[in-house]
């Protein structure tokens, strides 16, 4: 079998052959991508602890999802339990199937390793770097998506408004990376939806957060409750890149989330997985891209080719939620060795709150 190269930046579906097994041995299959490096065993551990936080959070959600009646959801999130379920095993290497879905902890963490290698080289040439938060008021659960959809067009107008600026030579030329992200705080029982952004500059992030407000205040009042003052926007010099770049690309939410809210306090050993909100903000992010570009272009990017292999006398290894790996079940071999911490099993078991109100 020839060397492939260690990549974790691609994503990879097993394609069934229909090809005879022995023994739980495939004799021969057909599979995308170039499949993960079992050899790196912190890579594998990794994996092994996100699909175990997966697969509890998905359950919790799939009964959320149904209490609602959304059939949508719930067949996205079985989509997502079932992502990584079944890993073949040939030589170093194993090959499965993505779900891609932005809740899944597996998929993310692939993806925003992706968009850090693919960004970082832009973002270093920035030598005057600034973190930036726009905001609104907090919101209740029924005004959720409805004003992520507004900040969405918020956003969009007042970097419109800035680009046609520009090209009339009546303004700075603005550019940098966005994401969306909203969280929850369970005591107030609200929700924060906002943006982060980096930016080139001072000048860039003072100009944004002015421009953010003068979009954000309608004429009309319609927002008004959701009106954001100065003071509620954020800047600051983004010193350290990797960090900066990790923050804003979090795609999404926070999974797990401290019950107490007060600023100061230190945070608490007994952290909660509220999975309602979690499934409100992710109705919220439906079809909303979370991380994008804006002012500039990256450089020519590699094409990406899909990769088909055949792989022989590989071993299939399913998914167990009770051993928190994958197991050969001919053999009761164990693939990653991963054993969960009694911490994070606490956490899964003890502390993931369905509170529907």
């Amino acid at each position: 079998m020839e060397s492939k190269p260690n990549s974790e930046n691609q994503i990879y579906t097993l394609v069934q052959s229909g090809t005879p097994k022995t023994d739980n041995v495939l004799q021969s299959v057909e599979v995308n991508g170039v499949g993960l490096d079992i050899t790196d065993d912190d890579k594998l551990k990794k994996r092994a602890k996100r699909k175990i936080i997966t697969n509890k959070m998905m359950l919790a959600l799939i009964d959320v999802a149904k209490s609602k009646g959304d059939m949508g959801r719930v067949k996205q999130y079985w989509n997502t339990y079932h992502c990584q379920g079944k890993l073949l095993r040939s030589g170093e290497y194993v090959y499965g199937k993505f779900c891609k879905n932005k809740c899944c902890t597996v998929c993310t963490a692939i993806r925003k390793a992706e968009l850090i290698n693919k960004y970082r080289p832009v973002l270093v040439e920035w030598k005057d770097m600034y973190f930036v938060t726009l905001t609104i008021k907090a919101c209740k659960e029924d005004k959720l998506k409805m004003l992520t959809n507004a900040m969405y067009k918020a956003i969009g107008r007042t970097l419109d408004r800035l680009k046609k600026r520009n090209q009339r030579g009546k303004g700075i030329k603005v550019m940098g990376v966005k994401s969306f992200e909203c969280n929850f705080n369970p005591i107030a029982k609200t929700y924060n939806p906002h943006f982060h952004l980096i930016v080139p500059s001072k000048e860039v992030a003072e100009l944004l957060i002015k421009e953010w407000l003068i979009t954000w205040k309608p004429k009309d009042g319609k927002w008004r409750n959701f009106y954001n003052s100065q003071k509620g926007q954020d800047m600051r010099p983004a010193n350290t890149l990797e960090s900066d770049l990790v923050e804003t690309i979090k795609y999404g939410s926070k999974i797990f989330t401290e019950p107490d809210q007060k600023k100061g306090k230190k945070a608490s050993t007994n952290p909660m997985i509220y999975v309602n909100a979690l499934d409100n903000i992710y109705a919220a992010m439906s079809r909303k891209r979370l991380f994008d570009r804006f002012g500039f272009s990256l450089p020519p990017q590699p094409k990406k080719e899909s990769i088909r292999t055949i792989i022989y006398d590989s071993e299939l290894f399913k998914y167990s939620t009770n051993d928190a790996d994958w197991v050969n079940k001919k053999t009761g071999e164990c693939l990653s060795g991963y054993i969960n911490t009694p911490e994070l099993e606490h956490l899964l078991n003890q502390c993931i709150n369905l509170d529907l109100g």
